[in-house]
C-alpha cells in the first residue's frame, strides 16, 4: 500500500515537471516570436537590479552606481510598458539602498550622487517611450527587423523583371533617396498573353524614401495584381481608381505603362502624367521622346489615358526613367534628359550591359530623390 501510494506520487511529480517544463518551452518560444508574455525578461531583469547593487556596495570603483542604467535599458527593449514600471520601482529600490550603505557622496568616490540618479532616470524615461512606441505599434524589437527586412525583400522581388526571349536585354536598377532601404519608385512586370507579350509599369509615388515607401509598398502590390488581369488599356484607368479609393492626403503617382510585343517589336506606351520615354534609333543613332497623354493617378475620376505607339527595331533602345535622374534645381528637365542621353550614347557599342547601374552613377549619384531606370534593348 506504501508503496502504491509512493509510485502515485512519484508519477504525479513527473507529471507536475512535464507540465511546467512544456509550460516554460512555450513561453520562450512564444515570447521569441513576439506573441507571448514578457515575464521570462522581466524575471531575468529583475534577477540583475540586487546583484548589480550588491556589486556596487561590495566593489563600488569596478562596479559603479550608474550600471542600474543596463537593466533599464534592457526593460526598454524587451518589456510592455507595465513590466517596465515594476522594473523602475526595483532600480529605485536599488538606488536607495545603495545610497545608505555607500554613504553620503561626499565622503568619497564611487557614491550614487545627483548625477548618478539623473542618468539612471533619464535612461529609464527614453526607455518607456520605446516600449510605448513599441506597445503602440504592435511590434516587438525582435521582429521589427526582420520584418523590414522582409518588406525591403518583397520589394525587391516585386520589382524584378521576367526574362525574355533571346534577341531582348532588360535591366533596371533603383536607388532610394539618401541610401535608404525603401523608395517611392517601383516596376511591376509580366509577361502576358501566353508569354508573347511584355508588360511593364514604372510609377513615381509623390514624397521619397521612406515618407514614401509605404505606400510604394501597398501600390506595388496592389498594382501587380492589376498587370495581366485587365487589358493593357484598362491598367491605368484601374489603379486610378485604387488610388481614388484611398483618399490620401498625398494620394497621387505618376505611372508609365509599356505594353512590348516580343515577336514584332511593336509597343504601346500609356502614361498618366509620368516623363516621356526615350527611344534610341540604331539606325540614325538619335534618340526621340516617346510622349502619351494623360492626367496624374489619384487625381480625379474618369480620367482617359491615350496610348503612343512605335516599334522596336534590331538595335533599338527603350529607356524608361523617372523624374529624379532629370530633375534638378539647378536645370530644367530637358537638360536633365539631353544629358541622361549623353550619357547613355556611350554604351551603345557595349550593347547597354550594365548600363542602367552607371548611369544613375553618371548623372545622378548623389541627388536625394528617389530614381528608377529602365532599359529594354533589342539585339541586332
Amino acid at each position: 500500500m506504501a508503496r502504491g501510494a509512493a509510485d502515485s506520487y512519484t508519477a504525479r511529480w513527473r507529471k507536475s515537471m512535464h507540465r511546467a517544463r512544456t509550460a516554460l518551452r512555450k513561453s520562450g518560444v512564444d515570447y521569441f516570436r513576439g506573441d507571448g508574455s514578457d515575464w521570462i525578461a522581466l524575471v531575468g531583469l529583475l534577477l540583475t537590479v540586487p546583484a548589480i547593487a550588491c556589486g556596487t556596495i561590495l566593489v563600488p570603483v569596478w562596479c559603479a552606481p550608474a550600471a542600474l542604467v543596463l537593466p533599464i535599458v534592457a526593460g526598454g527593449l524587451l518589456l510592455r510598458p507595465a513590466s517596465l514600471l515594476g522594473l523602475y520601482a526595483a532600480a529605485a529600490g536599488a538606488l536607495i539602498v545603495e545610497a545608505l550603505m555607500l554613504g553620503p557622496y561626499m565622503e568619497g568616490p564611487a557614491r550614487v550622487t545627483p548625477g548618478t540618479v539623473l542618468v539612471v532616470a533619464a535612461c529609464g524615461f527614453f526607455g518607456l517611450l520605446i516600449a510605448q512606441f513599441r506597445a503602440r505599434v504592435g511590434v516587438p524589437w525582435r521582429r521589427g527587423g526582420t520584418m523590414l527586412f522582409d518588406l525591403r525583400e518583397r520589394i525587391r522581388v516585386q520589382s524584378a523583371l521576367p526574362r525574355l526571349p533571346k534577341g531582348w536585354h532588360r535591366e533596371m536598377a533603383l536607388r532610394p533617396a539618401g541610401g535608404q532601404s525603401f523608395s517611392g519608385d517601383f516596376v511591376v512586370a509580366a509577361r502576358t498573353n501566353g508569354g508573347r507579350t511584355l508588360e511593364v509599369v514604372l510609377t513615381d509615388v509623390s514624397g521619397k524614401g521612406m515618407d514614401a515607401g509605404s505606400r510604394a509598398l501597398l501600390l506595388s502590390g496592389a498594382f501587380g495584381g492589376l498587370l495581366g488581369s485587365l487589358p493593357p488599356h484598362g491598367f491605368l484607368p484601374a489603379a486610378n481608381g485604387y488610388l481614388l479609393r484611398q483618399d490620401w492626403d498625398e494620394g497621387f503617382a505618376t505611372s508609365i505603362h509599356l505594353v512590348l510585343d516580343l515577336d514584332s517589336g511593336d509597343y504601346e506606351l500609356l502614361s498618366a502624367g509620368h516623363l516621356p520615354a526615350l527611344q534610341l534609333h540604331s539606325g540614325t543613332g538619335r534618340w526621340e521622346e516617346k510622349s502619351a497623354e494623360g492626367p496624374l493617378l489619384g487625381v480625379y475620376d474618369g480620367a482617359q489615358f491615350d496610348p503612343v505607339k512605335g516599334t522596336l527595331c534590331p538595335g533599338d533602345v527603350l529607356m524608361l526613367f523617372t523624374d529624379g535622374l532629370v530633375e534638378a534645381n539647378d536645370r530644367e528637365i530637358a537638360e536633365g534628359m539631353d544629358r541622361l542621353t549623353g550619357e547613355a550614347d556611350r554604351y551603345v557599342a557595349t550593347g547597354f550591359e550594365g548600363a542602367a547601374w552607371h548611369l544613375i552613377e553618371a548623372v545622378a549619384k548623389d541627388v536625394n530623390d528617389d530614381r528608377a531606370l529602365l532599359l529594354v534593348r533589342r539585339e541586332p
